[in-house]
């Protein structure tokens, strides 16, 4: 196996601070009670963190489970989640930008869902954004667009469930304490449980590196693996750790800053401005200095998440690799970008790098070898068809 001191390093830090809990066995849900989820992680992964006023049980997910898969969900019963997070596409859609009830568009692309239990902040731009049960909400209620279309027919919404027996004991199952258990509130707080469960692992990566299978990797994904790992690339500085993405939150880590990164896609204005909507973090805080600033996705399946980047913009992973070794793409139309004297310049890692076409299959091969065909497999199988 080569040695890559940063992956041995993040997983050793891991197994500390994650407070390492020894192999857990899955037991059978209780018919009539709650029954506490147990946790069953892949090597080197800490215990997610669950907010105490949402905790696990076995009936609690496999409500949200129905009802991720459940278009009665949506306000004209068109679209359920699953229709922006499809499961064999690692919770993604495949489009550029998600398309809601009765064809709205929405600005961004979907975001994978690998591994969403971990993520410190949710969605592609939001600081403040970072529970789970807050999340859900948007695409429930947003107006602008009509993602779900949920707003201001809530209780029409309920009452489909309501009149279905099956649902309504799942209901009584999940929140036995709750007199009234049928509400949007439980509706979302089953589906964050059910969420958290996206755990993703087994990538052949993950046999390499924590694993001990020394042939799960082949000579071109390994020096891959080199080439991302390596300071002159320096992939691993925005997609770290064992979820190659921004900052993690799980048991006993604390609360980490936010992290959000401005990659030179756009620059329309000569001063690094991002087209409207997409403006990145300055959607929400209105600074100049948050311009273009979006989250560093989990690379985990990345290979079946296209197309790319917040807009979808970036159609295949050879692609993105041309737009980071450019530098960011705004800088073949606007020299200019590459400016640090502007206060919405991009990242200062935005520098480019040169890849021989050699060096250039051997990133894409390791970027291919971190899928997770047991994930796929199993969240097609969970699906409600």
């Amino acid at each position: 196996m080569v040695n890559i001191g940063t992956a041995v390093t993040v997983a050793v830090m891991l197994l500390v601070a994650g407070c390492d809990r020894s192999h857990q066995t899955t037991h059978r849900p209780d018919v009539n009670n709650p029954v506490d989820y147990v946790w069953e992680l892949p090597e080197g992964f800490p215990v997610p963190l669950v907010p105490p006023d949402n905790p696990m049980t076995y009936e609690k997910i496999e409500l949200g489970r129905q009802l991720f898969h459940d278009p009665r969900l949506s306000g004209d019963g068109s679209v359920s989640c699953a229709t922006c997070h499809q499961p064999e596409l690692a919770f993604t859609d495949g489009k550029p930008q998600s398309v809601g009830m009765q064809g709205s568009l929405h600005p961004r692309s979907a975001m994978s869902l690998t591994n969403v239990a971990y993520n410190a902040t949710l969605g592609w731009d939001d600081p403040s954004l970072t529970r789970l049960e807050d999340q859900i909400r948007i695409p429930l209620l947003n107006t602008q667009p009509h993602e779900m279309g949920v707003a201001g027919r809530e209780d029409e919404v309920i009452a489909r469930f309501k009149k279905d027996r099956r649902m309504q004991r799942q209901f009584r199952k999940a929140f036995p304490d709750d007199e009234h258990p049928m509400s949007m509130r439980n509706a979302i707080y089953a589906i964050a449980a059910f969420e958290r469960t996206f755990i993703s692992g087994n990538s052949p990566y993950d046999r390499w590196a924590y694993g001990g299978e020394v042939d799960a990797l082949d000579s071109e994904e390994r020096a891959g693996a080199r080439l991302f790992f390596s300071k002159r690339l320096s992939c691993f500085r925005c997609h770290a750790g064992f979820n190659f993405s921004g900052p993690l939150i799980y048991e006993c880590s604390g609360t980490p800053e936010p992290l959000f990164h401005n990659t030179a896609l756009y620059d329309v204005d000569g001063n690094g401005a991002y087209p409207e909507p997409n403006t990145g973090v300055h959607r929400i805080t209105g600074r100049r200095e948050d311009m273009g600033k979006f989250r560093a996705p989990t690379l985990r399946n990345i290979a079946l998440t296209a197309p790319y980047m917040h807009d979808g913009s970036i159609p295949t992973l050879e692609a993105v690799l041309d737009h980071y070794a450019a530098g960011g793409r705004a800088r073949s139309y606007n020299p200019g970008t590459s400016r640090t004297d502007i206060e919405s310049g991009p990242d200062a890692l935005m520098t480019g790098f040169t890849l021989t076409p050699e060096e250039r299959n051997q990133l894409i091969a390791f970027l291919n070898a971190l899928t997770d065909e047991s994930f796929v497999r199993r969240a097609t199988k969970q699906a409600v068809r």
